[in-house]
């Protein structure tokens, strides 16, 4: 059975491009399941795990199963098959939710929202991740727009690093809630986007459970950073020297890449807009975090009794404040003592080492948690919209799922507070719609029952009596606060709440199941059992005034605003604001603004535990699909009519089973789904005709309508073979015919032609002469073709021809040559063009003119002997002149002007000048514009010789011409004679010659070359050179 479509926009009848069968991989919307049980619910989804279906649909809501490896369903193939395609047009995929969120929003101008839930490890931030790829695909392509749609990508793997981490769950968890809302104009072009972010949880800085890493930046700079990078943040490689990180082995993570996860997120950085000087900051914040972590107290006792404490460890903290620019007492002086106000008086109380721990992990959580604030808000600046016309908006919500640990503490309750609020959107908003869609069609509404959760609620937000209040009220009581005081006031004013147990209440004082420090909750999705150790420190969130002050009193500009209240000149002694108040403020923000959003649901469910592809536990299914409530969904969806379908789409799909409707209808839609019904002999009961839809009750009643159109389909697939078979039949008779044509019109020619040939010979010369002509100049393209030579350009062979084609041969021969030179050169790259431009200048220089020139043609032109371009000196040094371009490198031999010694020096040719360098302090002795040289000169001979004449200047008026040796001076003055040529646009005057004159030490002197056998200890090629008064000698 093909995949059922539903409601949709278009008049046509959709067509899958592939098909589902219901039996074999399970129902693809479950409001059409039978029976309506928890087990069936859950085989449903095996059934279709099984077979790699991980989408289906409950409704309008997403059901998405992890699959825990990569599936080939989000090539660009699969994008555009989903393209402006109706929800329910094609078989259940993300995409599928995606477009129809974007078409509402750009085509009938509805804001959209689309709220992906589940557990940790069910794949929400891949989900989140693949509606903004599509969207981003789908929507209006120009490189403004393209670069808006690569910061909004790109904030991603910026977010992951510094809120995900690996947990036993998940390799890659989110410890954070994300809402992104993205703003196009009015033709679906984006224009930017804004981020919220939720309770991101900072503990995991201090402290992380067992087998579980802290956040994923920490390790990317340590496996990533480059060790020149390293060393300026005072890291080293190993994770181990960091507290922080140092967690049972756990920061191991073979499916992690820290390395290319590092880069990523630079590159991230950059493409959103932060300036290199920011993105220095936060990782120079990122590396204070982890020194603070790494400070250590040792107690001590006080002369007066108390106990004190003594810092340890003093490089760390010596380190951290040469990277934070602060004085060493400042931050030591606030990690130990706080000032108290008595009075008029200040005093200072110095820690205890169990007090400076605790001091020392505030401030480790409050610097990376307001890192982490003003990464998003320092994100919002470069993706927030320019100009305030009329926009449209898409929001994406990547929010924690529902939560339950063996330990749940206040991280979860809250979370869990979270889903409660959303279940409670959720049931409104499909109760809404269902009703709306009943009153828009004139069907009549039916109460549908349903459990509402708005107790629960305002158990927890309710003002003054909500646990929040009660828990606020704790936190800001004068005197002794405590978790356990906490708890006996909340048993007080909640002992009667229905939905609440207290082990100190009434109800529960014999439940051991209930400990005495915990309270227990009734949420729509289970009990859950809270432990109040933590609460009031976690929702108080303090940092002290003098940790503040201390990193506002740091020169590092980041910090400054980091810590705003530590500010000397802006004193403030009004009491923070506490983490569950504005966690409460937050949510009922979200809901205002997903109430005036149009919602589509994603629900991520996760098959196992051990995140193995392939595996479906029942168990932990079960217990997701009553987490988020999918049931409940399920149940309201079938209250009423469990499918609906546009009249004409109806029509065209069950048409073939009325002889009244088949093959086409003429008149309304609705009249002709009426006359359908009616001559199946449906109940009314079963289904209802609306303005312009069709409505089913009971999904059986739909079931028997596709097996009867399965069946009328193999009617019409008969009756169309029968209709192609005659076809066929006819036409193969049609050729046939045309065939005993062809051959009756060819014979009756032949004949009349053998009765008329005596009259066609008087016209035959002139074209055989022309034939013959064709033929031979044929036959002389033929042979020349056989024997075309080489393709090498030196190949100067080439077939004779008959004096005939003497020039037509002559025209080929030239032709072929130039095409035979292009294809050569087309074969170089533009760096062997280059070399090849050094030889042809080589050759023109000294072909025919300097002994051992032909030696050198067959060795290639190497520029740079000694590797300088990959000397660390040399780029450190040279990294922003003009001479950091390195045309020739190599050690050779410079001759004195006066004695004829010589020395050894590293000649470097840049585009620009020519430099005599001192090769292990990498310094600069001599540096030569190319515009400068006006003259080279070389002897006749095979010596390695040649000289720079240049213009008078600051580097050449009292020293003169320069005289080098070198085994590769062929090399060296080819690349100088082009250099000068793409300087002055002119080529130098050349000199080869065994007598020329030079200016040495401000004096023109003779330089001579003389051939010599005389000498038997010299070498060949090797010269012996002095200098007498105004005469040179070079004895090769």
């Amino acid at each position: 059975m093909t995949f059922l479509q539903r409601s949709s926009a278009k008049g046509v009848p959709p067509v899958p491009f592939e098909t589902e069968d219901n039996n074999i991989e399970g129902v693809a919307d479950i409001v059409l399941l039978e029976p309506v049980t928890e087990d069936a619910f859950v085989a449903n989804l095996k059934k279709r795990y099984k077979h790699r279906r991980i989408y289906t649909y409950l409704g309008n809501v997403l059901l998405s199963v992890n699959p825990y490896c990569d599936i080939p369903i989000y090539t660009p193939e699969y994008i555009d098959r989903y393209r402006s395609r109706n929800l329910y047009e094609l078989p259940p995929h993300i995409f599928a939710i995606a477009d129809d969120a974007y078409r509402s929003m750009r085509d009938r101008n509805l804001d959209q929202c689309i709220i992906i839930s589940g557990e940790s490890g069910s794949g929400k931030t891949e989900a989140s991740k693949l509606v903004m790829r599509y969207v981003a695909a789908v929507s209006v392509k120009g490189h403004r727009i393209d670069k808006i749609k690569s910061m909004l990508l790109q904030s991603n793997p910026l977010l992951e690093a510094f809120g995900n981490a690996k947990t036993m769950k998940n390799d890659n968890s989110s410890r954070f809630g994300k809402y992104m809302d993205i703003e196009f104009d009015f033709k679906g072009e984006p224009l930017g986007g804004i981020i919220t972010n939720y309770l991101l949880e900072k503990s995991r800085v201090a402290v992380q459970p067992p087998g579980e890493r802290n956040f994923h930046i920490f390790y990317q700079v340590l496996g990533g950073a480059d060790v020149s990078h390293l060393k300026s943040l005072r890291l080293s490689r190993n994770p181990e020297k960091y507290r922080l990180l140092n967690n049972h082995d756990s920061y191991i993570a073979d499916t992690i890449d820290d390395k290319a996860a590092f880069l990523a997120t630079k590159a991230a950085m950059e493409a959103v807009g932060f300036r290199p000087e920011e993105v220095q900051e936060v990782l120079t914040i990122v590396a204070g975090v982890l020194k603070i972590g790494n400070v250590e107290f040792q107690p001590v006792s006080n002369i007066d009794g108390s106990e004190g404490c003594l810092l340890i460890k003093e490089y760390e903290l010596r380190d951290l404040c040469d990277m934070f620019q602060s004085p060493d007492s400042v931050l030591q002086t606030a990690l130990t003592t706080r000032r108290v106000e008595a009075g008029s008086e200040v005093v200072a109380i110095e820690y205890s080492a169990t007090e400076a721990h605790s001091a020392r992990d505030a401030l480790c959580k409050a610097l990376y948690s307001r890192l982490f604030t003003w990464l998003i808000s320092k994100l919002n600046e470069n993706i927030r919209v320019e100009n305030h016309g009329k926009r449209k908006c898409l929001g994406v919500l990547d929010i924690y799922g529902f939560e339950v640990f063996e330990h749940n503490g206040f991280e979860q309750f809250v979370i869990n507070y979270c889903n409660e609020k959303l279940q409670q959107l959720f049931i409104e908003l499909t109760l809404k719609e269902e009703q709306e869609d009943y009153v828009k069609e004139g069907i009549t509404w039916t109460h549908i029952d349903y459990f509402n959760n708005e107790a629960i609620c305002d158990l927890v937000d309710k003002s003054h009596v909500g646990i929040l209040s009660i828990l606020d009220e704790e936190c800001l009581r004068p005197g002794e606060v405590s978790d356990e005081s906490f708890l006996e006031r909340l048993t007080q004013k909640l002992e009667q709440h229905k939905f609440l147990e207290t082990r100190l209440g009434r109800r529960c004082q014999n439940d051991k199941s209930l400990a005495h420090d915990c309270f227990r909750i009734q949420h729509y999705a289970g009990a859950v059992t809270y432990s109040v150790a933590g609460f009031i420190e976690k929702n108080s969130d303090l940092l002290y005034r003098d940790l503040s002050q201390a990193m506002f009193a740091c020169n590092l500009l980041l910090l400054k605003s980091l810590f705003p209240e530590g500010n000397p000149s802006r004193v403030c002694l009004k009491r923070p604001t506490t983490a569950g108040f504005k966690f409460k403020n937050s949510m009922n923000a979200l809901m205002k603004n997903l109430h005036m959003k149009n919602p589509s649901y994603i629900r991520c469910v996760k098959p196992n535990e051990s995140q193995t592809a392939s595996k479906f536990d029942d168990n932990v299914v079960r217990r997701q699909v009553k987490y988020l409530g999918l049931m409940e969904n399920l149940r309201v969806r079938r209250s009423g009519f469990c499918f609906r379908q546009l009249h004409l789409q109806f029509l065209n799909r069950y048409k073939m089973l009325s002889s009244k409707t088949w093959p086409n209808w003429s008149g309304p839609p609705r009249k002709g789904v009426e006359a359908l019904m009616k001559e199946l002999r449906i109940d009314l009961v079963e289904y209802a005709v609306g303005i312009s839809k069709v409505f089913i009750r009971n999904p059986i009643m739909l079931f028997e309508l596709e097996e009867k159109r399965r069946l009328h389909l193999g009617q019409l697939a008969t009756l169309l073979q029968a209709v192609y078979r005659g076809w066929r039949c006819r036409h193969a008779y049609q050729k046939l015919r045309k065939s005993q044509i062809v051959i009756a019109k060819n014979w009756r020619r032949y004949e009349v032609r053998r009765l008329l040939r005596h009259k066609f010979r008087r016209n035959a010369a002139p074209i055989i002469v022309r034939a013959m002509q064709l033929y031979i100049r044929w036959k002389f393209l033929l042979n020349l073709l056989n024997h075309l030579p080489s393709m090498s350009p030196l190949d100067k062979q080439w077939p004779p021809a008959k004096p005939l084609f003497h020039d037509i041969n002559t025209e080929l021969r030239k032709m072929h040559h130039r095409w035979r030179c292009c294809k050569y050169r087309s074969k170089f790259d533009q760096a062997s063009r280059s070399r090849m431009r050094e030889k042809v200048a080589a050759s023109n220089i000294f072909k025919g003119r300097k002994e051992g020139y032909s030696h050198s043609i067959a060795h290639p032109f190497r520029g740079d002997y000694v590797r300088l371009r990959a000397n660390y000196k040399w780029k450190k040094a040279f990294k922003d002149s003009p001479d950091n371009y390195v045309v020739f490198a190599d050690m050779i031999l410079k001759i004195n002007r006066s004695s004829g010694k010589n020395t050894a020096n590293l000649l470097v040719m840049s585009t620009n000048a020519l430099l005599l360098m001192d090769q292990r302090m990498m310094s600069i002795k001599y540096r030569i514009p190319v515009t400068d040289i006006t003259r080279m000169s070389l002897s006749p001979y095979r010596d390695q010789i040649a000289v720079f004449h240049a213009k008078e200047s600051e580097a050449t008026k009292k020293k003169g011409d320069f005289i080098i040796e070198s085994n590769h001076v062929i090399e060296i003055v080819a690349k100088m004679f082009l250099l000068i040529i793409n300087a002055n646009g002119k080529p130098p005057e050349m000199v080869i010659a065994s007598e020329f004159q030079a200016n040495l030490n401000a004096v023109m002197v003779n330089m001579v070359f003389r051939l010599e056998d005389t000498f038997p200890e010299l070498p060949v090629g090797v010269i012996k050179v002095t200098r007498k008064g105004n005469r040179m000698e070079f004895l090769v």
